[in-house]
């Protein structure tokens, strides 16, 4: 006992209503639409191409830069290391001045 109810959609589809238009038909708007669509996919996907080689080198580059800063971490902490072994007095001397400073820098 349902009553199904159709509407009519007040937007022109698919060719209705063109066929007043003077010396163009609805195939030749449809061909011209295919083609504009066509292209702007192109473009698309040539910009969408050209951003993700962008992000790989990007990647890269990061990653090139990462190895870079951990092998110098390992370097100059070998370094630090070495030298507090050999001067401990010197380590703790440097180490108490750096505190002092830093402490009157951010006290005020």
């Amino acid at each position: 006992m349902i009553q199904e109810t159709t509407s009519e959609s007040p937007f022109p589809t698919s060719g209705a209503g063109l066929s007043g238009m003077s010396g163009m038909g609805a195939s030749g708007t449809s061909a011209t639409a295919a083609e504009a669509a066509d292209s702007a996919h192109g473009t698309v996907s040539r910009a969408a191409q050209r951003a993700h080689e962008a992000v790989d080198r990007v990647e890269q580059a990061i990653g090139a830069g990462s190895e870079r800063m951990l092998d110098w971490q390992q370097e100059y902490g070998d370094m630090a290391r070495e030298q507090v072994r050999a001067n401990p007095l010197a380590a703790v001397g440097v180490a108490f001045l750096a505190g002092l400073i830093f402490g009157r820098v951010f006290m005020r």
